[in-house]
């Protein structure tokens, strides 16, 4: 299981946010290259980028500080927010990016993500964030009336590389993930699905781990990395391991 170091891009800045409140915002590092550099050091694999601004506004904002990123890491970068369309796509994975998250279109034109993963096969992820298990768009600020299995089932067999699911109210809230939820999304989905929102301890890892045969192939991690709650080495030996089978 991978683990996801998020940073979070706010006005240039590394932040992270309350259940998604753009006025609720901790700025932890007004370097991003240098909080990238920080996790490769620590001996991550990946990095999951958001740029908050770029998925209020509907196009990318934080693209300076994105840019800074790539220039300063050599693993590869996942990135989301503001992602709209096949052009901006297309300009990202040129400047580097590994793999492109679509959230908001992915629930208002299913099409278009479809178009992505033939013309970028293996690049492309779909972000989706639920409030109480529906789906919300345009930097969390609406709620649809979809919900989130309903949504994911639509993209099964286009070559998404994974879905990613947010549990919104948990997010920024280190109150823990919400475990249940997404193992049965992974559970119903052929699709790999990485963990977002509320992880807060290493038991939150040890609860996603046991549930890794559901389809669970990753997590994000943002405040619990910045704040210490979680340790790098420990949470990076815990989920490398091989999955424990159950005896019959």
């Amino acid at each position: 299981m991978i683990i996801y170091p998020a940073i979070d891009l706010k006005d240039g800045a590394c932040v992270r946010l309350l259940r998604g409140e753009m006025s609720q915002a901790t700025v932890f590092n007004t370097d991003p290259g240098e909080q990238a550099r920080l996790f490769q050091g620590q001996g991550f694999e990946w990095l999951h980028l958001v740029d908050l601004n770029g998925a209020f506004e509907g196009k990318p904002v934080n693209g300076a500080a994105v840019e800074s990123i790539l220039r300063s890491v050599t693993i590869p970068v996942q990135l989301g927010g503001g992602i709209r369309d096949l052009k901006t796509i297309a300009m990202w994975l040129e400047k580097g990016i590994s793999r492109v998250i679509l959230g908001t279109v992915a629930l208002r034109e299913p099409e278009l993500v479809k178009a992505a993963c033939r013309e970028f096969p293996g690049r492309i992820a779909v972000g989706i964030d639920a409030r109480e298990g529906y789906v919300a768009v345009a930097g969390w600020a609406e709620t649809s009336d979809i919900k989130a299995l309903d949504l994911a089932l639509k993209f099964e067999d286009c070559g998404v590389a994974a879905i990613i699911y947010t549990d919104i109210n948990r997010d920024g809230a280190m109150g823990g993930v919400n475990v249940e939820s997404t193992s049965d999304l992974a559970f119903h989905l052929t699709t790999p699905v990485i963990a977002s929102g509320g992880v807060s301890s290493i038991d939150d890892l040890k609860a996603l781990k046991a549930e890794e045969d559901t389809g669970i192939e990753g997590v994000i991690c943002g405040r619990a990395l910045y704040d210490g709650r979680i340790d790098p080495e420990e949470a990076l030996a815990l989920l490398s391991a091989p999955a424990v089978e159950d005896a019959d």
